[in-house]
């Protein structure tokens, strides 16, 4: 079996654990929740071995390289790295809830991964400018905080839905988790993220340094890590100098998830050194 079929068995059961999520949210029925938490861990499991194998496939096709150098690996990872944060979440504070809002973002990306026509699930050989024994640190670390700031984007989101949630009343409002959860969920999901994209952003300088000679460059993919890095460490700072809780982080956070995810997929669009991020 090839990794890309394993991954787009990956993709259903992604989509699948996403529909129950969102089934047991609106029917509140807990099994169901169950049976979605089961889903997501056989799907995090094939998304493994799907990542693994691929890995394998690369060496036997005499690449020798690790599967996250193109954006089809680069989102299949950053689905995995999501998948593999929110179990933690739910097995650790048992909120099935999340899952309905957490689980699709997953999903699209596997599904944008394996279904585009438009991105290639071919394994191609390293650009030369790749060819570093810093790309694991750098890509590694910039996705799983990506993927930090994507559950923190789904708790804002979730933030916000709290507006409608009455106490005492029977709905689907009640199956929310409290406001101060999600707060305090949403602050160490983004300082998660804001630590290892510190960290992606600083292997980044030192590989750009080995492959084009400079530390930094201004390269659009440069230009807006930075600026995300800058949106967060000012929620970060807000939080802690001016007490900033509730709905302004919430807002702020959906804010730094937008810039997330133009520094990750609309500056491939754009001419420079990472345009290779759109293949």
């Amino acid at each position: 079996m090839s990794s890309s079929l394993i991954l787009s068995i990956t993709t259903y059961l992604y989509g699948m654990a996403a529909f129950l999520y969102i089934i047991a949210w609106i029917f509140r029925k807990n099994a169901i929740g169950r049976i979605a938490f089961l889903a997501a861990t056989i799907g995090l499991l094939g998304n493994l071995a799907g990542f693994g194998l691929r890995w394998t496939e690369s060496y036997q096709m005499g690449f020798g390289r690790a599967p996250l150098s193109n954006l089809y690996e680069s989102l299949v990872f950053f689905a995995l790295a999501i998948v593999a944060l929110y179990l933690v979440v739910e097995k650790r504070h048992g909120h099935q809830t999340m899952g309905a809002f957490v689980m699709p973002i997953a999903f699209l990306c596997m599904a944008y991964a394996s279904l585009s026509p438009n991105i290639s699930d071919r394994i191609q050989p390293l650009l030369p400018a790749l060819k570093s024994n810093w790309l694991i640190a750098h890509v590694v670390t910039c996705f799983i905080g990506y993927a930090g700031f994507a559950v923190a984007f789904c708790l804002s989101l979730m933030v916000l839905v709290c507006r409608n949630k009455k106490e005492g009343r029977e709905s689907i409002w009640s199956k929310i988790p409290e406001p101060h959860l999600l707060d305090d969920l949403t602050h160490k999901m983004v300082m998660l993220g804001f630590l290892f994209l510190t960290a992606g952003i600083i292997t980044g300088a030192v590989w750009a340094n080995s492959a084009w000679g400079r530390y930094w460059g201004w390269d659009p993919k440069e230009t807006w890590s930075l600026i995300t890095w800058f949106i967060y460490a000012t929620l970060l700072h807000a939080r802690l100098m001016r007490g900033w809780r509730g709905r302004r982080t919430a807002v702020f956070s959906i804010a730094g998830f937008g810039a997330v995810l133009f520094t990750y997929l609309g500056v491939n669009l754009l001419p420079g050194l990472h345009s290779y991020g759109s293949m």
